[in-house]
């Protein structure tokens, strides 16, 4: 073992994954009592800020964007698992599982995700600077995919409810697929200079962190890859822990069942929601939009077809139209998020316009 691979062992964000797995394994299949419960809630936030360093220690040795679009990836295809995994043993309950989940990563990650990280830019710069060319394609894959998905079962009327067909579920699915396939060739080859940091007038491009420090070897990034694997199983599969206290608590509280899936969003996006913001403090706002509106991509753009894949197999149908209310929300962001994205530079009140959304979208969730 190399001396870097063996300092880094001696740090919590080595061990904190690996102590998080193993609670998930010892935990899985038992019903938890409360202080146990309080420790996998432990292990899920060490899991989390563990997560975000190994990511970038990915993204220091592959650079922009793919270090985004691995973190963004990796966190969607195991939360992916998850819905799966509630709609399985959810019973009639779970049948709007995947809607309330994908359409709460959208507006996480275009509300909450880049209107954090907007604050957080103009409150260092003045001014946060990004590529409109780039951020404008990726909203716009945001936006088609999340009506084509959300919003038409609705209006559909081969079958009743906001369902789709067999085969329109299977056109959705198709699309979606070969619409993120498009946007990371376009990401990360043909186009790759409309996802990197804008250089600004007085100072070049915006330095990250780690910029004079040499990257990473090829081991140490490996030796971080499969931590963040373990990282973000852990981050799932302890939010799955979880989501029983937190659907009870709901419950008892006499919250709408929406509430779940906001919540459990809320704890597998929080890597992603770190990274962002910790980007956005170094000036480097294109890497922040890379990975809030990369995410909302990627949660769709896999969501969908796997969920069409599993439904062969699920039993009750699979509701994944939105109602007035969240279509209301859901055009507010779109609009206010196009506004935003054409200029190539925001303000303190952008950030806050998106940041209002995103609250008035929670505050909705528990009292619609």
């Amino acid at each position: 073992m190399s001396s870097t691979v063996t300092a880094r062992a001696r740090q919590w964000t080595t061990w904190g994954p690996v102590v998080a797995a193993l609670v998930l394994g010892l935990a899985w299949g038992r019903d938890l009592p409360g202080f146990a419960v309080a420790i996998v809630v432990v292990c899920l936030f060490a899991a989390v800020l563990s997560a975000v360093h190994h990511a970038e220690v990915i993204a220091h040795r592959i650079g922009e964007p793919f270090g985004s679009l691995v973190l963004a990836v990796a966190v969607t295809v195991i939360e992916v698992g998850l819905i799966v995994m509630l709609m399985t043993g959810g019973g009639d309950k779970a049948t709007s599982y995947a809607r309330d989940t994908v359409f709460a990563a959208v507006m996480i990650t275009c509300n909450g995700i880049v209107g954090l990280s907007l604050l957080v830019g103009a409150l260092r710069n003045r001014t946060a600077v990004f590529n409109a060319e780039g951020s404008g394609g990726e909203l716009a894959i945001v936006c088609t995919l999340a009506t084509m998905t959300l919003v038409l079962p609705t209006f559909t009327t081969t079958h009743p409810g906001p369902e789709f067909s067999a085969g329109q579920l299977a056109f959705a699915a198709v699309a979606s697929l070969l619409l993120y396939a498009v946007f990371v060739g376009v990401q990360t080859v043909r186009h790759r200079d409309y996802f990197l940091p804008v250089p600004r007038p007085d100072r070049g491009i915006p330095e990250s962190e780690d910029e004079h420090a040499e990257p990473p070897t090829a081991r140490d990034a490996w030796f971080s890859l499969g931590l963040l694997v373990v990282a973000l199983v852990a981050v799932v599969g302890n939010a799955k822990l979880v989501s029983p206290t937190i659907e009870d608590a709901v419950a008892s509280a006499g919250l709408p069942k929406a509430v779940v899936g906001v919540v459990i969003a809320l704890m597998v996006l929080l890597p992603e929601t770190l990274a962002a913001v910790r980007a956005a403090s170094r000036d480097r706002m294109q890497t922040s939009m890379n990975l809030a509106y990369g995410s909302a991509i990627a949660s769709i753009g896999l969501t969908i077809p796997s969920i069409a894949l599993a439904s062969i197999w699920l039993d009750g149908p699979l509701i994944l139209g939105l109602g007035p209310l969240h279509m209301v929300l859901l055009v507010l962001t779109a609009v206010v998020s196009a506004l935003t994205v054409v200029p190539g530079r925001a303000t303190l009140l952008q950030g806050s316009v998106h940041l209002a959304i995103f609250a008035a979208f929670v505050f909705l969730s528990f009292s619609p």
